[in-house]
Protein backbone atom coordinates (compact mmCIF):
# COMPACT_ATOMS: atom_id res chain seq x y z
CA UNK A 1 0.00 0.00 0.00
CA UNK A 2 1.49 3.35 -1.03
CA UNK A 3 2.12 6.05 1.52
CA UNK A 4 -0.54 8.80 1.66
CA UNK A 5 0.30 11.97 -0.21
CA UNK A 6 0.68 15.22 1.65
CA UNK A 7 -0.16 18.44 -0.09
CA UNK A 8 1.30 21.76 0.99
CA UNK A 9 0.07 25.30 0.28
CA UNK A 10 1.24 26.71 -3.05
CA UNK A 11 2.58 29.80 -1.32
CA UNK A 12 3.69 30.67 2.19
CA UNK A 13 0.95 32.39 4.11
CA UNK A 14 1.46 35.92 5.35
CA UNK A 15 4.70 36.82 3.54
CA UNK A 16 3.27 39.88 1.81
CA UNK A 17 1.71 41.08 5.07
CA UNK A 18 4.94 40.55 7.02
CA UNK A 19 6.91 42.48 4.41
CA UNK A 20 4.31 45.27 4.51
CA UNK A 21 4.64 45.47 8.31
CA UNK A 22 8.41 45.71 8.00
CA UNK A 23 8.04 48.46 5.36
CA UNK A 24 5.73 50.35 7.72
CA UNK A 25 8.27 50.16 10.59
CA UNK A 26 10.55 53.19 10.25
CA UNK A 27 12.89 52.26 13.11
CA UNK A 28 14.60 48.96 13.87
CA UNK A 29 16.08 47.43 16.97
CA UNK A 30 19.79 47.64 16.11
CA UNK A 31 20.60 51.04 14.62
CA UNK A 32 18.60 54.29 14.41
CA UNK A 33 17.61 55.10 10.84
CA UNK A 34 19.25 58.52 11.02
CA UNK A 35 22.57 56.85 11.89
CA UNK A 36 22.73 54.57 8.83
CA UNK A 37 24.43 57.09 6.47
CA UNK A 38 26.98 57.88 9.16
CA UNK A 39 27.64 54.17 9.72
CA UNK A 40 28.31 53.78 5.98
CA UNK A 41 30.54 56.84 6.02
CA UNK A 42 32.51 55.42 8.94
CA UNK A 43 33.27 52.29 6.95
CA UNK A 44 34.14 54.43 3.94
CA UNK A 45 36.74 56.27 5.99
CA UNK A 46 37.85 53.21 7.94
CA UNK A 47 38.63 51.09 4.89
CA UNK A 48 40.90 53.80 3.51
CA UNK A 49 40.43 52.50 -0.02
CA UNK A 50 42.13 54.31 -2.89
CA UNK A 51 40.98 53.83 -6.49
CA UNK A 52 43.54 54.71 -9.14
CA UNK A 53 43.22 54.61 -12.90
CA UNK A 54 46.02 52.68 -14.51
CA UNK A 55 47.09 51.74 -18.04
CA UNK A 56 46.16 48.25 -19.20
CA UNK A 57 49.84 47.25 -18.99
CA UNK A 58 49.74 47.65 -15.18
CA UNK A 59 46.90 45.15 -14.72
CA UNK A 60 48.03 42.30 -12.47
CA UNK A 61 46.96 38.82 -13.69
CA UNK A 62 44.88 40.44 -16.47
CA UNK A 63 46.05 40.56 -20.08
CA UNK A 64 44.93 40.60 -23.71
CA UNK A 65 44.94 37.03 -25.04
CA UNK A 66 47.50 36.56 -27.85
CA UNK A 67 45.05 34.88 -30.23
CA UNK A 68 41.68 36.57 -29.64
CA UNK A 69 42.82 39.84 -28.12
CA UNK A 70 40.10 39.47 -25.46
CA UNK A 71 40.88 40.84 -22.01
CA UNK A 72 40.83 38.12 -19.34
CA UNK A 73 42.24 36.90 -16.03
CA UNK A 74 45.13 34.45 -15.88
CA UNK A 75 43.03 32.04 -13.78
CA UNK A 76 40.38 31.79 -16.48
CA UNK A 77 37.86 32.91 -13.84
CA UNK A 78 35.94 36.12 -13.02
CA UNK A 79 35.06 37.57 -16.45
CA UNK A 80 36.38 38.51 -19.86
CA UNK A 81 35.91 41.60 -21.98
CA UNK A 82 35.15 40.50 -25.53
CA UNK A 83 33.58 41.91 -28.68
CA UNK A 84 29.90 41.57 -29.58
CA UNK A 85 28.33 41.94 -33.02
CA UNK A 86 24.61 42.77 -32.91
CA UNK A 87 22.41 42.67 -36.02
CA UNK A 88 18.80 43.91 -36.12
CA UNK A 89 16.66 44.78 -39.14
CA UNK A 90 16.90 48.51 -38.39
CA UNK A 91 20.40 48.69 -36.92
CA UNK A 92 23.75 46.92 -36.64
CA UNK A 93 26.63 47.60 -34.28
CA UNK A 94 29.70 46.16 -32.58
CA UNK A 95 30.85 46.81 -29.03
CA UNK A 96 32.88 45.49 -26.10
CA UNK A 97 30.88 43.45 -23.60
CA UNK A 98 31.54 41.68 -20.30
CA UNK A 99 31.19 37.90 -20.52
CA UNK A 100 30.67 36.34 -17.08
CA UNK A 101 28.90 32.99 -17.49
CA UNK A 102 29.04 31.97 -13.85
CA UNK A 103 25.99 32.68 -11.69
CA UNK A 104 26.58 34.79 -8.60
CA UNK A 105 24.60 34.97 -5.36
CA UNK A 106 22.83 38.11 -4.20
CA UNK A 107 21.34 37.11 -0.87
CA UNK A 108 19.72 38.91 2.06
CA UNK A 109 19.11 37.23 5.41
CA UNK A 110 15.82 38.04 7.14
CA UNK A 111 14.97 37.58 10.81
CA UNK A 112 12.18 38.66 13.11
CA UNK A 113 12.93 41.00 16.00
CA UNK A 114 9.98 42.05 18.18
CA UNK A 115 7.63 40.52 15.61
CA UNK A 116 9.00 42.57 12.68
CA UNK A 117 11.16 41.27 9.84
CA UNK A 118 14.62 42.80 9.73
CA UNK A 119 17.15 42.35 6.94
CA UNK A 120 20.88 41.88 7.38
CA UNK A 121 22.53 44.55 5.26
CA UNK A 122 26.22 45.05 4.62
CA UNK A 123 28.38 48.17 4.35
CA UNK A 124 30.25 47.01 1.26
CA UNK A 125 33.00 48.71 -0.70
CA UNK A 126 32.92 48.44 -4.48
CA UNK A 127 35.48 50.24 -6.62
CA UNK A 128 32.96 51.66 -9.10
CA UNK A 129 30.66 53.27 -6.51
CA UNK A 130 30.91 57.08 -6.58
CA UNK A 131 31.09 57.03 -2.77
CA UNK A 132 32.75 53.58 -2.50
CA UNK A 133 30.64 52.12 0.36
CA UNK A 134 26.91 51.49 0.00
CA UNK A 135 24.19 49.43 1.65
CA UNK A 136 24.45 45.98 0.10
CA UNK A 137 22.97 42.49 0.46
CA UNK A 138 24.22 40.13 3.15
CA UNK A 139 26.03 38.15 0.46
CA UNK A 140 27.06 39.60 -2.87
CA UNK A 141 29.51 37.29 -4.55
CA UNK A 142 30.33 35.64 -7.84
CA UNK A 143 31.21 31.96 -7.87
CA UNK A 144 34.85 32.96 -8.41
CA UNK A 145 34.66 35.04 -5.22
CA UNK A 146 33.03 32.47 -2.97
CA UNK A 147 35.19 29.61 -4.27
CA UNK A 148 38.16 31.88 -3.47
CA UNK A 149 39.68 32.06 -6.96
CA UNK A 150 41.32 35.28 -5.72
CA UNK A 151 42.89 33.44 -2.75
CA UNK A 152 41.03 35.64 -0.28
CA UNK A 153 38.96 35.11 2.86
CA UNK A 154 35.64 33.31 3.26
CA UNK A 155 32.45 35.12 2.29
CA UNK A 156 30.52 35.73 5.51
CA UNK A 157 27.05 34.11 5.84
CA UNK A 158 27.45 32.28 2.52
CA UNK A 159 26.32 28.96 4.04
CA UNK A 160 22.75 30.24 4.41
CA UNK A 161 22.40 30.64 0.65
CA UNK A 162 24.39 27.79 -0.89
CA UNK A 163 22.11 25.08 0.53
CA UNK A 164 19.16 26.84 2.20
CA UNK A 165 16.25 25.22 3.98
CA UNK A 166 13.54 25.56 1.35
CA UNK A 167 10.92 26.21 4.01
CA UNK A 168 12.79 29.38 4.97
CA UNK A 169 13.27 30.86 1.48
CA UNK A 170 11.16 33.98 0.93
CA UNK A 171 12.33 34.56 -2.64
CA UNK A 172 14.74 32.80 -4.99
CA UNK A 173 14.94 33.73 -8.67
CA UNK A 174 17.59 34.05 -11.39
CA UNK A 175 17.64 37.61 -12.70
CA UNK A 176 19.45 39.28 -15.57
CA UNK A 177 21.79 42.24 -15.27
CA UNK A 178 22.55 45.16 -17.61
CA UNK A 179 21.87 43.93 -21.13
CA UNK A 180 23.94 46.69 -22.73
CA UNK A 181 27.12 45.81 -20.83
CA UNK A 182 26.80 42.14 -19.82
CA UNK A 183 26.39 39.18 -22.16
CA UNK A 184 23.58 37.00 -20.80
CA UNK A 185 24.61 37.61 -17.20
CA UNK A 186 22.46 36.17 -14.40
CA UNK A 187 22.50 36.28 -10.62
CA UNK A 188 20.56 34.27 -8.05
CA UNK A 189 18.46 36.76 -6.06
CA UNK A 190 17.50 35.36 -2.66
CA UNK A 191 15.94 36.29 0.67
CA UNK A 192 16.28 33.58 3.31
CA UNK A 193 14.71 33.77 6.76
CA UNK A 194 16.72 32.52 9.74
CA UNK A 195 16.07 31.85 13.39
CA UNK A 196 18.31 31.67 16.41
CA UNK A 197 21.56 33.46 17.06
CA UNK A 198 23.35 34.83 14.01
CA UNK A 199 26.81 36.34 14.63
CA UNK A 200 26.83 40.04 13.79
CA UNK A 201 30.03 41.26 12.19
CA UNK A 202 30.99 44.92 12.38
CA UNK A 203 30.18 45.77 8.75
CA UNK A 204 26.64 44.33 9.00
CA UNK A 205 23.43 45.69 10.56
CA UNK A 206 19.83 44.43 10.84
CA UNK A 207 17.42 46.94 9.28
CA UNK A 208 13.66 46.92 8.79
CA UNK A 209 12.34 47.38 5.29
CA UNK A 210 11.06 50.76 6.48
CA UNK A 211 14.61 51.82 7.30
CA UNK A 212 15.79 50.68 3.87
CA UNK A 213 12.91 52.68 2.34
CA UNK A 214 14.30 55.82 3.98
CA UNK A 215 17.72 55.05 2.49
CA UNK A 216 16.16 54.57 -0.98
CA UNK A 217 15.07 58.21 -0.83
CA UNK A 218 18.72 59.30 -0.61
CA UNK A 219 21.30 59.42 -3.38
CA UNK A 220 23.78 56.57 -3.74
CA UNK A 221 23.04 54.79 -0.46
CA UNK A 222 21.36 51.49 -1.45
CA UNK A 223 23.37 49.60 -4.05
CA UNK A 224 21.99 47.99 -7.20
CA UNK A 225 22.24 44.45 -5.90
CA UNK A 226 20.19 45.21 -2.80
CA UNK A 227 17.57 46.95 -4.94
CA UNK A 228 17.16 44.01 -7.32
CA UNK A 229 16.82 41.49 -4.48
CA UNK A 230 14.13 43.60 -2.81
CA UNK A 231 12.27 43.93 -6.13
CA UNK A 232 12.03 40.13 -6.36
CA UNK A 233 10.31 39.88 -2.97
CA UNK A 234 6.52 39.31 -2.97
CA UNK A 235 5.68 42.74 -1.57
CA UNK A 236 2.84 43.90 -3.84
CA UNK A 237 -0.63 42.40 -3.29
CA UNK A 238 -2.63 41.83 -6.49
CA UNK A 239 -4.87 44.69 -7.51
CA UNK A 240 -8.60 44.22 -8.13
CA UNK A 241 -8.25 45.14 -11.78
CA UNK A 242 -5.93 46.42 -14.50
CA UNK A 243 -6.06 47.87 -17.99
CA UNK A 244 -4.94 44.44 -19.25
CA UNK A 245 -5.48 41.01 -17.74
CA UNK A 246 -2.41 39.01 -16.80
CA UNK A 247 -2.93 36.70 -19.76
CA UNK A 248 -3.28 39.66 -22.15
CA UNK A 249 -0.11 41.19 -20.72
CA UNK A 250 1.83 37.97 -21.25
CA UNK A 251 0.47 37.63 -24.78
CA UNK A 252 1.51 41.20 -25.61
CA UNK A 253 5.02 40.71 -24.21
CA UNK A 254 5.48 37.34 -25.92
CA UNK A 255 4.46 39.02 -29.16
CA UNK A 256 7.00 41.78 -28.57
CA UNK A 257 9.76 39.25 -28.03
CA UNK A 258 8.70 37.29 -31.12
CA UNK A 259 8.54 40.29 -33.46
CA UNK A 260 12.05 41.55 -32.71
CA UNK A 261 14.69 39.86 -34.83
CA UNK A 262 18.14 40.09 -33.29
CA UNK A 263 21.30 38.11 -34.00
CA UNK A 264 24.29 38.39 -31.67
CA UNK A 265 27.75 36.94 -32.16
CA UNK A 266 30.73 37.15 -29.85
CA UNK A 267 33.85 38.24 -31.68
CA UNK A 268 37.50 39.12 -30.94
CA UNK A 269 37.78 42.41 -29.06
CA UNK A 270 40.37 44.04 -31.41
CA UNK A 271 38.13 43.49 -34.44
CA UNK A 272 35.11 45.54 -33.33
CA UNK A 273 34.34 48.36 -35.74
CA UNK A 274 33.96 51.96 -34.62
CA UNK A 275 36.10 51.57 -31.51
CA UNK A 276 39.68 52.58 -30.76
CA UNK A 277 42.18 51.38 -28.18
CA UNK A 278 45.12 53.10 -26.54
CA UNK A 279 47.13 52.28 -23.45
CA UNK A 280 44.45 53.57 -21.07
CA UNK A 281 41.06 52.84 -22.65
CA UNK A 282 38.92 51.21 -25.32
CA UNK A 283 36.38 53.77 -26.53
CA UNK A 284 34.11 54.62 -29.41
CA UNK A 285 35.58 56.89 -32.05
CA UNK A 286 32.78 59.42 -31.35
CA UNK A 287 33.29 59.01 -27.56
CA UNK A 288 29.66 57.99 -26.93
CA UNK A 289 28.06 55.37 -24.68
CA UNK A 290 30.95 53.92 -22.62
CA UNK A 291 34.61 53.04 -22.47
CA UNK A 292 36.65 50.16 -21.01
CA UNK A 293 39.36 51.29 -18.58
CA UNK A 294 41.55 49.74 -15.87
CA UNK A 295 41.74 50.54 -12.16
CA UNK A 296 43.87 49.63 -9.16
CA UNK A 297 42.13 49.14 -5.81
CA UNK A 298 44.29 49.53 -2.71
CA UNK A 299 43.31 48.99 0.93
CA UNK A 300 39.94 47.49 0.08
CA UNK A 301 39.15 45.79 3.39
CA UNK A 302 37.36 42.97 1.55
CA UNK A 303 38.08 39.29 0.91
CA UNK A 304 41.39 40.50 -0.55
CA UNK A 305 43.11 43.75 0.43
CA UNK A 306 43.82 44.99 -3.08
CA UNK A 307 43.64 44.09 -6.74
CA UNK A 308 43.50 45.46 -10.27
CA UNK A 309 40.75 44.95 -12.84
CA UNK A 310 39.21 46.23 -16.06
CA UNK A 311 35.95 48.13 -15.62
CA UNK A 312 33.29 49.78 -17.81
CA UNK A 313 32.83 53.54 -17.49
CA UNK A 314 29.78 55.23 -19.11
CA UNK A 315 30.45 58.60 -20.69
CA UNK A 316 27.64 60.44 -18.85
CA UNK A 317 24.84 59.91 -16.31
CA UNK A 318 21.65 58.15 -17.36
CA UNK A 319 17.96 58.62 -16.68
CA UNK A 320 15.56 55.80 -15.77
CA UNK A 321 11.95 56.86 -15.39
CA UNK A 322 8.43 55.47 -15.12
CA UNK A 323 5.40 57.33 -16.35
CA UNK A 324 2.75 56.77 -13.66
CA UNK A 325 -1.02 57.12 -14.00
CA UNK A 326 -4.05 56.00 -12.03
CA UNK A 327 -6.91 54.41 -13.98
CA UNK A 328 -10.20 53.85 -12.10
CA UNK A 329 -8.34 54.05 -8.81
CA UNK A 330 -5.62 51.54 -9.79
CA UNK A 331 -2.00 52.74 -10.26
CA UNK A 332 -0.23 51.80 -13.50
CA UNK A 333 3.24 52.38 -14.93
CA UNK A 334 4.20 52.47 -18.60
CA UNK A 335 6.74 49.75 -19.42
CA UNK A 336 8.85 49.44 -22.55
CA UNK A 337 9.70 46.11 -24.20
CA UNK A 338 13.38 46.96 -24.58
CA UNK A 339 15.80 45.00 -26.76
CA UNK A 340 19.45 44.92 -25.63
CA UNK A 341 22.29 42.95 -27.17
CA UNK A 342 23.21 41.12 -24.00
CA UNK A 343 19.77 39.74 -23.14
CA UNK A 344 19.17 36.02 -23.36
CA UNK A 345 15.53 36.44 -24.45
CA UNK A 346 15.64 39.34 -26.92
CA UNK A 347 13.69 41.85 -24.81
CA UNK A 348 12.82 42.52 -21.19
CA UNK A 349 10.39 44.95 -19.61
CA UNK A 350 12.15 48.24 -18.95
CA UNK A 351 11.15 51.62 -17.60
CA UNK A 352 9.34 54.09 -19.84
CA UNK A 353 12.68 55.84 -20.37
CA UNK A 354 16.12 54.27 -19.97
CA UNK A 355 18.75 56.31 -21.76
CA UNK A 356 21.89 58.38 -21.38
CA UNK A 357 20.61 61.76 -22.63
CA UNK A 358 24.07 62.92 -23.74
CA UNK A 359 24.08 60.22 -26.43
CA UNK A 360 21.03 61.81 -28.10
CA UNK A 361 21.66 65.51 -27.51
CA UNK A 362 22.62 66.07 -31.16
CA UNK A 363 19.26 64.79 -32.47
CA UNK A 364 16.21 66.94 -33.13
CA UNK A 365 13.05 66.31 -31.13
CA UNK A 366 11.50 64.10 -33.79
CA UNK A 367 14.36 61.62 -33.69
CA UNK A 368 15.00 61.52 -29.97
CA UNK A 369 13.82 58.46 -27.98
CA UNK A 370 10.13 58.40 -27.02
CA UNK A 371 9.22 60.19 -23.78
CA UNK A 372 12.83 61.23 -23.07
CA UNK A 373 12.11 64.95 -23.23
CA UNK A 374 8.93 64.44 -21.21
CA UNK A 375 10.98 63.05 -18.32
CA UNK A 376 13.87 65.48 -18.67
CA UNK A 377 11.47 68.42 -18.56
CA UNK A 378 9.04 67.07 -15.96
CA UNK A 379 7.53 69.73 -13.74
CA UNK A 380 8.63 69.37 -10.09
CA UNK A 381 5.00 69.07 -8.98
CA UNK A 382 4.67 65.97 -11.21
CA UNK A 383 7.72 64.18 -9.82
CA UNK A 384 6.73 61.59 -7.24
CA UNK A 385 10.19 60.13 -6.78
CA UNK A 386 13.67 61.34 -7.68
CA UNK A 387 17.04 60.04 -6.54
CA UNK A 388 20.39 59.23 -8.08
CA UNK A 389 21.51 55.61 -7.80
CA UNK A 390 24.67 54.00 -9.07
CA UNK A 391 24.69 50.76 -11.02
CA UNK A 392 26.73 47.64 -10.18
CA UNK A 393 29.93 48.97 -8.61
CA UNK A 394 32.00 45.84 -9.12
CA UNK A 395 31.99 46.12 -12.92
CA UNK A 396 30.96 49.72 -13.68
CA UNK A 397 32.83 52.90 -12.73
CA UNK A 398 30.77 55.95 -11.68
CA UNK A 399 27.73 54.59 -13.53
CA UNK A 400 24.94 56.77 -12.14
CA UNK A 401 21.36 57.28 -13.26
CA UNK A 402 18.64 59.60 -12.06
CA UNK A 403 15.67 57.40 -11.17
CA UNK A 404 12.28 59.08 -11.55
CA UNK A 405 8.59 58.32 -11.14
CA UNK A 406 6.58 61.02 -12.89
CA UNK A 407 2.82 61.54 -12.86
CA UNK A 408 1.66 61.97 -16.45
CA UNK A 409 -1.68 62.51 -18.19
CA UNK A 410 -3.68 61.53 -21.26
CA UNK A 411 -2.09 64.25 -23.38
CA UNK A 412 1.47 63.03 -22.77
CA UNK A 413 1.02 59.29 -22.18
CA UNK A 414 -2.35 58.10 -23.53
CA UNK A 415 -4.15 55.09 -22.14
CA UNK A 416 -3.76 53.52 -25.59
CA UNK A 417 0.01 52.96 -25.33
CA UNK A 418 2.17 53.31 -28.46
CA UNK A 419 3.80 50.24 -30.04
CA UNK A 420 6.42 48.67 -27.80
CA UNK A 421 4.89 50.13 -24.63
CA UNK A 422 2.23 48.80 -22.25
CA UNK A 423 0.48 49.94 -19.08
CA UNK A 424 0.91 47.50 -16.17
CA UNK A 425 0.11 47.67 -12.48
CA UNK A 426 2.87 47.43 -9.86
CA UNK A 427 1.30 44.12 -8.80
CA UNK A 428 1.59 42.74 -12.33
CA UNK A 429 5.18 43.91 -12.60
CA UNK A 430 5.98 42.38 -9.20
CA UNK A 431 4.42 39.09 -10.30
CA UNK A 432 6.63 39.04 -13.40
CA UNK A 433 9.71 40.03 -11.37
CA UNK A 434 9.25 36.81 -9.40
CA UNK A 435 10.29 34.97 -12.58
CA UNK A 436 13.50 35.08 -14.60
CA UNK A 437 14.20 37.47 -17.46
CA UNK A 438 10.94 39.40 -17.53
CA UNK A 439 11.83 42.70 -15.79
CA UNK A 440 15.22 44.27 -16.41
CA UNK A 441 17.52 45.41 -13.63
CA UNK A 442 16.82 49.15 -13.96
CA UNK A 443 13.05 48.64 -13.89
CA UNK A 444 13.50 46.40 -10.84
CA UNK A 445 15.02 49.36 -8.97
CA UNK A 446 11.89 51.42 -9.67
CA UNK A 447 9.72 48.43 -8.75
CA UNK A 448 11.47 48.15 -5.37
CA UNK A 449 10.78 51.85 -4.86
CA UNK A 450 7.10 51.48 -5.77
CA UNK A 451 6.48 48.34 -3.73
CA UNK A 452 8.27 49.54 -0.62
CA UNK A 453 6.49 52.88 -0.49
CA UNK A 454 9.59 55.00 -1.10
CA UNK A 455 7.75 57.04 -3.77
CA UNK A 456 5.28 59.77 -2.82
CA UNK A 457 2.31 58.48 -4.81
CA UNK A 458 -0.37 59.11 -2.20
CA UNK A 459 -1.81 62.23 -3.84
CA UNK A 460 -1.85 61.21 -7.49
CA UNK A 461 -4.92 62.29 -9.42
CA UNK A 462 -7.55 59.63 -10.10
Amino acid sequence: MSAPTRLVPRSRAGITERLALSAATPEGVHIPTADVPGWLNFHRLFCGTAIRRIPFAELDHWSFAPESGNLGHSSGRFFTVEGLHVVRPEAEWQQPIIVQPEIGILGILAKEFDGVLHFLMQAKMEPGNPNLVQLSPTVQATRSNYTKAHGGAEVKYLEHFVDPDHDRVLTDVLQSEHGAWFYRKRNRNMIVEVEGDIPLHDEFRWLTLGQIVEMLRLDNIVNMDARTVLASAPMAPPEQGALSSDSDLLAWFTGERARHDIITRRMPLPEIAGWQQDEHSISRVDDKFFRVVAVSIEGAGREVAGWTQPIIEPVAPGIVAFAYRVFDGVPHVLVHALVEGGFLDTAELAATVQYVPANYAHLDAEHRPPFLDLMLNASPDRIRYSATHSEEGGRFLNAESRYLIVETDEATTPAEAPPGFHWVTPGQLSWLAGHSRYVNVQARTLLAILNSGAADCTHLSV
